[in-house]
């Protein structure tokens, strides 16, 4: 393993004499570096694949642990008063900052790892703070001023993984459970549909029929290769088919056959959504006081009109028992994808920091 070799530190700190925050936004696919200070957007952004399995798929769970501290640690600059927030793509213990388990980085490794405590031994000179990626992105998303008179907000991300976070703005709080998380859904048990016949795949984590295993980034491409071998001739006809053969990424492919009206893509992202407006459905049902409902990630925000079309479709179709048929509209109002950088991970994590220092 290489030697860590952070930079020197160079930015001004804002009005309160703050220096500024190193954030750290860790996704299944990217690492996204920069600085932040309050009020203003990241600055000396750097992106770099995550070291994930993926990427290093001879690696065992520890080595690529090994490689996420490191890589972690270069990332901060040295400096007096150094202070980073970070971004994390999995579940943890937000009380102790130990990783449980990352599918999208580790596959289907599930043994505890206390990220905060090695990079703290790593580089002592560093304020870390360590939250869970759909954490900071609602907390970016949570501070516009148009949501501060909601009662509650529920942030899901659909892209490498799946997970969902819900704030009460009312005591400024995002709860947690006896393992110290919350909103864990890309693992809750799950099923669909192509072309009328039922699915069976299993997650990255191992286990069969989670929700991410249809509907996060790599179960769309799983699930379309379901679909490819259910169509036959229909896939071959495919605006779908024609742009991946053409030599376009899946994700663009995907798009542009749904920009063009593809029926086959439709079908495709229909039965995608379906599992997904079922965890919707069901938190409405239990939590009136839920005033929006974000969707956000990859795959939610490059779909983007398409994705929310689907997803209220599914809604429509089979809504919440009578409050679909008085009051439909309650439900609509509710939902929300976001549009690029408005529930940026980073800045969560730079608040989710700053948030910690205020406390201490």
């Amino acid at each position: 393993m290489s030697t860590v070799t952070p930079t020197p530190a160079h930015g001004r700190p804002d009005r309160a004499g703050r220096e500024p925050v190193t954030v750290i936004d860790v996704g299944g696919s990217h690492l996204r570096r920069a600085r932040w200070t309050p009020g203003h957007e990241p600055y000396d952004l750097e992106r770099s694949p995550s070291p994930g399995f993926r990427r290093h798929p001879t690696d065992s769970p520890a080595q690529l642990q090994a490689r996420m501290v490191e890589a972690l640690c270069a990332s901060v600059p040295t400096g007096p008063g150094a202070t980073a927030g970070v971004s994390f793509g999995a579940a943890l213990d937000h009380r102790t900052g130990t990783v449980y388990a990352s599918a999208p980085l580790w596959g289907d490794h599930a043994q505890p790892f206390d990220l905060l405590g090695a990079l703290r031994a790593r580089r002592p000179d560093v304020d870390w703070h360590v939250v869970n990626d759909v954490t900071a992105a609602l907390l970016h998303f949570a501070a516009a001023p148009a949501r501060r008179h909601h009662r509650k907000i529920m942030l899901m991300t659909i892209s490498t993984g799946i997970a969902c976070r819900t704030l009460d703005r009312r005591d400024d709080r995002i709860p947690v459970d006896g393992g110290g998380l919350q909103g864990e859904t890309g693992h809750l048990p799950a099923s669909t549909t192509l072309l009328g016949e039922p699915v069976d795949l299993r997650c990255d984590c191992s286990g069969p029929r989670h929700l991410a295993a249809f509907s996060s980034g790599p179960g769309i491409q799983r699930m379309a290769e379901e679909l490819r071998r259910r169509a036959g001739r229909a896939w071959d006809d495919s605006r779908l088919h024609a742009g991946i053969e053409a030599g376009a990424s899946f994700e663009t492919a995907f798009r542009t056959a749904l920009d063009d009206d593809d029926p086959l893509a439709r079908d495709l992202l229909d039965a995608v959504t379906a599992p997904v407006a079922d965890v919707l459905r069901t938190a409405l049902c239990l939590d009136p006081d839920l005033d929006e409902v974000a969707l956000t990630g990859g795959v939610a925000v490059d779909l983007a009109g398409h994705y929310r079309r689907a997803v209220l479709g599914h809604l429509t179709r089979q809504g919440l028992y009578l409050t679909s048929d008085f009051a439909p509209e309650w439900v609509e109002r509710r939902i929300t994808v976001c549009a690029p950088g408005e529930a940026d991970g980073m800045i969560g994590a730079g608040l989710a920091a700053l948030r910690a220092q205020e406390a201490a």
